[in-house]
């Protein structure tokens, strides 16, 4: 699991931390590889599906902020 501070504590990852996008994101390789086998583990969308639920909440949204 990554840890979200900028310092590293010793025994893993505290999960109450909060990401923060202006604090470096520490890892070590196998908490990076374990991180990207979750990732390739989920939900795959192909880019036609996805561009057109895209399309479609764009509609929605636009449309909506019109009323």
């Amino acid at each position: 699991m990554f840890h979200f501070t900028a310092h590293r504590k010793s025994g893993g990852a505290d999960v109450s931390d909060k990401w923060n996008p202006n604090v470096p994101f520490h890892g070590t390789q196998e908490e990076w590889w374990e991180h990207f086998h979750r990732i390739e583990e989920g939900k795959f969308t192909p880019w036609e599906e996805a561009k057109r639920e895209f399309e479609i909440w764009k509609e929605n949204f636009l449309a909506s902020r019109l009323k």
